[in-house]
């Protein structure tokens, strides 16, 4: 069948089929409304992005790489040693959530609180709570807590080695933590199996649960298509420039609203494009400002140090002989190997001695060898020697902000991203208590003496040698958020109803409108922004 010809209007243009853009797409669709889609990349419609296996090559094998994501690079970090790190984004359809490691982590009840009390009316506990049962299909099924029926299916690994089961109990024996059935409930504090967004072997991201199984009519997804920037006309928003894969350039029309929902990156790059943003950094590359608004700034993401142990275990593999067997039997029994699941397969969430009321700590655990020295600058030795588990100490509350900034007035190059990770010192004491911490578990009875010695980066290292080292490992977790923050003061890019501030028929819904970053993962709060965003835009919020 012939794809019907792409349409030059809507009544809502969605730019970005992301975790956001894809929910918020879906259910104004849903609602009867005609919406089309704007996709900068290919089809997620492929074995290397519907199979939960396949993270590992889309983001260690440049030429797959390249295929799915951006490419972008931050800045040189001038406290992590002037390294520049690696910023995965989705160019894909789905967005990061079709090339991210599918963790499922609500966050802390307390974030959304927070949000709430700054003036951000319908972003509390209870309010997001409702879009997130609307949104999941638990495998437990609905209950105060959790949704059961929504287009999102969230599952726990079925098959995790040995080396995590055993890392769950270590971790309660050390800490005196719960052990968690469901992290995602009343409690977030404690260890757990992971919970991922896929189920019967496959990914799904929003674009699979929204776009392409909710299906709704008055829906048509464009694909392949940049958007240079937006037509603002008379104070309102009405459309978007687009060029098209062959170069061609055309308008396209949006009848009641344009919605950004590109990114951390993308949104506020776009906005920059359009005339919003800091109006002298907007004189400075030759573009007419339409709203001086700060976009880009409130830049933050997770960081994390990973430590590897070599671990003995019959039920263990190396990393190599685990992959290539895995993919064998998954071509014979799909659903049922690694291959179907999360590379992730535990967490805890604990408290440092930094923390305050609510947890500080993520630990994720994952079953072969992370690469060393970083992952910016990779070195693969010691991945198949012997059998491997890793875990990664992880900061998920930064007090560290940076920028993101136009590099040019070219809708191609890519923008300056700067995250000044490990500015405030404090964000390094988290990482560093947080690797002892790991350290100790690891040394834990329920191990039963099967951890034979810390790969990397060395048990040798303590104290500030092991800080120091730190600052050439310490790796993002690909969750920049706040570039176009939500808020109710000077320092707001968007209101509450996520209506960018000074522009009629305009909005941004996604990550970037976070004031604070979420305690964990934020692929499933990225989801729940879209939905709250429908409602906001329907008039149900």
């Amino acid at each position: 069948m012939a794809k019907a010809p792409y349409k030059n209007e809507a009544d809502y243009v969605v730019v970005g089929s992301g975790s956001s853009g894809a929910a918020i797409a879906g259910r104004l669709a849903e609602s009867g409304a005609s919406v089309i889609v704007l996709e900068a990349g290919k089809t997620d419609n492929k074995f290397l992005v519907k199979k939960p296996g396949m993270i590992g090559p889309m983001h260690s094998v440049p030429e797959i790489k390249k295929t799915v994501d951006w490419g972008y690079y931050s800045v040189p970090q001038k406290h992590l040693l002037d390294r520049k790190m690696p910023v995965p984004r989705g160019k894909v359809v789905g967005g990061s959530a079709s090339i991210n490691g599918m963790v499922y982590v609500r966050g802390n009840r307390a974030n959304f609180d927070s949000w709430a009390a700054e003036g951000n009316t319908g972003w509390d506990a209870d309010s997001v709570n409702a879009a997130y049962k609307r949104m999941e299909d638990f495998e437990d099924g609905a209950n105060e807590w959790r949704g059961a029926g929504g287009p999102i299916k969230v599952t726990r690994n079925k098959i995790p080695q040995e080396g995590s089961l055993q890392f769950l109990q270590a971790t309660a024996d050390v800490t005196g933590c719960q052990v968690l059935d469901d992290y995602n409930g009343e409690s977030q504090e404690g260890v757990s199996r992971m919970q991922q967004n896929a189920a019967d072997g496959l990914r799904y991201s929003a674009s699979r649960g929204y776009i392409h199984h909710l299906a709704p009519q008055g829906l048509q997804l464009q694909s392949e298509v940049l958007v240079t920037k937006v037509v603002i006309e008379n104070g309102r928003a009405t459309g978007v420039e687009v060029t098209d894969k062959d170069g061609g350039r055309r308008t396209i029309r949006a009848g009641k609203e344009v919605i950004l929902s590109a990114g951390f990156v993308g949104s506020a790059q776009i906005l920059m494009l359009s005339g919003i943003g800091h109006a002298q950094h907007l004189k400075d590359h030759g573009i007419d400002v339409v709203a001086d608004l700060p976009v880009g700034d409130n830049l933050h993401d997770h960081l994390f140090h990973a430590l590897t142990f070599n671990v003995s275990s019959s039920k263990n593999k190396g990393t190599a002989t685990y992959f290539a067997k895995g993919v064998m039997k998954e071509v014979l029994r799909p659903g049922t190997t690694f291959m179907a699941n999360s590379v992730f397969e535990g967490l805890a969430v604990l408290k440092t001695s930094q923390a305050g009321d609510i947890p500080d700590l993520q630990l994720h655990v994952l079953p072969w060898a992370y690469v060393s020295p970083n992952q910016d600058e990779p070195i693969r030795h010691d991945v198949d020697k012997g059998t491997a588990l890793t875990v990664l100490s992880t900061l998920i509350y930064p007090k560290s902000r940076g920028t993101l900034r136009l590099a040019s007035a070219d809708p191609t190059a890519s923008p300056l991203i700067d995250f000044q990770y490990l500015a405030d010192p404090a964000d390094l004491e988290v990482l560093a208590e947080g690797s002892e911490l790991v350290r100790e578990i690891m040394a834990g009875s329920a191990f039963k003496g099967s951890v034979e010695r810390e790969l990397h980066p060395g048990a040798h290292l303590t104290g500030q040698p092991l800080r120091d080292e730190i600052l050439n490992r310490a790796t993002s977790v690909y969750h920049g958020v706040g570039t176009c923050r939500m808020g109710v003061d000077e320092l707001a890019v968007v209101s509450p109803d996520l209506k960018v501030r000074g522009i009629e028929g305009l909005r941004v819904c996604d990550a970037s409108i976070m004031p604070s970053i979420t305690g964990g993962n934020t692929n499933a709060p990225a989801i729940m922004i879209g939905e709250r965003g429908a409602d906001l835009v329907l008039g149900k919020g």
